[in-house]
């Protein structure tokens, strides 16, 4: 996580205080949930949660310099968190648990809470993305395949087919919020030797968690399945901005990215307006990739556990989170922000001399008569001589004796409102996202 791409709302989750106070919650329910069952008496889950340290930046430097001597950040986290309680309700702290029940437990809580916080950017930005999506509901343009001219559509289709996309990440990030919300105390290798198993439903059910069978660690592909709702999302986002950064091209210029008074494009030229927040998002989107690598090579692990995956997940998990909050809170900004320029997108529409209307064409001289092929051979001649000496189509295509079609069929296959026709239905699949 660095500052520049770590949004406040989800950053403090990931911090050594926030890390430190939910293993400290979890060490304190265990004790609880012991007393619960008639193991400890109740009056020293009381002192424990009474006497706990208030963990802040002092309770974290407090805990690397243990660390110094034990050289197992979670052995001397115990230690201080004991030292702070003392005897007699001190001992109690981690009984019958082993370091993974603490750690996955509580790496469960944070990253609950961090898709809590990206399915609330996701709501924001499908909501954006509806809105924009029917403003533009019948603004026409290009639609283009290979970067070329192909047939018409309309600016809010392509805006609706972006919303139910970030609809599709909105309904994963839930799947893997469901799937990583899941805790573990039943200890080494994960058989309870040590620990009743009554503690780990306590403890999970005090934290809206669902205990689930485990070895000593928790499955990593649950971790990996949250990485890859972090990468799908950064996958969808970077489609919407390779899209902008094309728009946004001087030769073509149907749509642009805000620019604020004073912001400058360029420190050379000044008349540069770049697509940089587009260009941006397209570059974390890569980085969101190769996180979800690295959690899916974490979920091999040794036996019932070694830690070839917590190295990794210290970087990856914060890192994931942090990025796909910043890219759906940063594409949300520039879709509302957005400037469409519509007379463009017809001026482009319009500039290749009606070709866009060759499949129409086709289809009505076949109708009329023509073998498929010999129809297909007359529209490409006309098409490319069109391209090549700029002349329109119609134009060619009506001084073809060939071309048997009466006037009234050519309109109708030159109607930019019978190519729209049905184009509406795109934005009809809106209606069901909320």
């Amino acid at each position: 996580m660095i500052p520049r791409y770590t949004l406040p709302e989800i950053g403090h989750l990931f911090t050594d205080v926030a890390r430190f106070a939910t293993w400290l919650e979890v060490e304190v329910l265990a004790v609880e949930g012991w007393a619960a069952i008639g193991v400890v008496a109740s009056d020293v889950a009381r002192e424990v949660r009474a006497r706990s340290p208030v963990v802040d930046e002092l309770f974290v430097a407090a805990v690397d310099e243990r660390e110094q001597v034990t050289d197992h950040d979670v052995a001397a986290f115990v230690d201080v968190v004991q030292a702070a309680i003392g005897p007699p309700a001190g001992p109690w702290v981690h009984y019958g648990l082993t370091s993974s029940d603490v750690v996955d437990t509580a790496l469960s809580v944070t990253l609950a809470r961090a898709a809590d916080v990206l399915i609330a950017a996701s709501d924001r930005l499908v909501a954006a993305l509806k809105a924009r999506a029917l403003e533009f509901r019948d603004t026409p343009m290009v639609g283009r395949t290979h970067g070329v001219h192909a047939e018409p559509t309309t600016f809010g289709a392509k805006l609706a087919l972006w919303c139910l996309a970030a609809d599709r990440d909105r309904t994963r990030l839930r799947r893997a919020r469901d799937a990583i919300a899941v805790g573990k105390l039943s200890g080494a290798v994960g058989t309870y030797s040590n620990i009743d198993p009554r503690v780990e439903s306590y403890v999970c059910r005090e934290l809206g968690l669902t205990p689930v069978p485990a070895t000593q660690v928790v499955a990593r592909d649950r971790h990996a399945e949250y990485l890859y709702a972090c990468a799908s999302v950064g996958a969808d986002v970077e489609l919407m901005a390779t899209e902008i950064r094309h728009l946004q091209r001087t030769e073509v210029r149907e749509a642009e990215e805000p620019f604020r008074a004073g912001q400058k494009g360029s420190s050379a030229m000044p008349h540069k307006r770049n697509p940089i927040t587009a260009e941006r998002l397209a570059g974390l989107a890569r980085v969101l990739r190769g996180n979800l690598t690295a959690g899916l090579e974490d979920v091999a692990l040794w036996h019932e556990r070694d830690i070839s995956h917590s190295s990794v997940e210290r970087i990856v998990l914060p890192d994931s989170s942090a990025l796909a909050h910043y890219v759906l809170v940063r594409m949300t900004g520039l879709i509302e922000g957005l400037t469409v320029n519509a007379d463009r997108m017809r001026e482009n529409l319009d500039r290749s001399f009606g070709l866009v209307f060759s499949q129409p064409v086709l289809l009505a001289l076949v109708a009329g008569g023509l073998s498929r092929d010999d129809a297909y051979r007359i529209v490409q001649e006309h098409a490319m001589t069109a391209w090549e000496e700029g002349k329109p189509f119609r134009a060619l295509l009506e001084a073809d004796g060939r071309v048997t079609l009466s006037p009234d069929a050519l309109d109708e296959a030159f109607s930019l409102e019978r190519s729209l026709a049905n184009v509406g239905r795109v934005l009809d699949a809106l209606d069901a996202v909320d």
